[in-house]
């Protein structure tokens, strides 16, 4: 059930974009772009975009530098989670979740189901929290990507999203690291 209650404010996240791929320029990235377009039609902000190799540890690093930027609430990478040799977008995120949300991988696999069928096993959508920013994987397909953000992202990233979002826990994120 998703509901938007319209007594509450719409409250923008700062979104980065992260393209992990070893052939993609920005002129070129369809996946990006559709994430870019969605962000800033639901009246968030663009906060950052780039494109890193499919590199663990650039990835890694680059998730790292955007989850300390204060001006960064969200980061939604696209590219790098199948099972080829070169796919290593999710292990680079789980290098730096504090928190795992299994049922983001669980509810796209449910949307993707409905999609493209039983191909769905091939994504490993992930989903976590570090440092108090939330962190999505998603697969390189602008379909993928659209998927995701109209079933998933559009609803958790808004504050009005009944009975529950992201948004309205933002501020408990990092309480663990908070002094007491």
């Amino acid at each position: 059930m998703n509901r938007i209650d319209e007594t509450r404010d719409f409250i923008p996240v700062r979104i980065a974009v992260l393209t992990v791929s070893d052939t993609r320029q920005v002129e070129d990235d369809r996946s990006g772009d559709t994430l870019v377009a969605r962000i800033e039609a639901a009246g968030h902000v663009l906060a950052t975009r780039a494109i890193v190799p499919d590199e663990r540890e650039m990835i890694a690093g680059k998730l790292r530098e955007w989850c300390e930027n204060p001006d960064i609430d969200v980061v939604i990478s696209t590219g790098g989670t199948g099972l080829t040799g070169r796919d290593v977008t999710v292990e680079a995120h789980r290098d730096v979740y504090e928190k795992e949300i299994d049922a983001f991988a669980i509810v796209f696999t449910h949307v993707s189901m409905a999609k493209i069928g039983t191909s769905a096993v091939q994504s490993r959508a992930t989903g976590g929290v570090a440092m108090g920013t939330y962190l999505f994987a998603l697969p390189g397909s602008p379909g993928a990507c659209k998927d995701a953000w109209d079933e998933i992202l559009s609803f958790q990233l808004d504050y009005r999203h009944r009975p529950c979002n992201f948004v309205e826990i933002m501020p408990r994120l990092d309480e663990h690291m908070r002094r007491k």
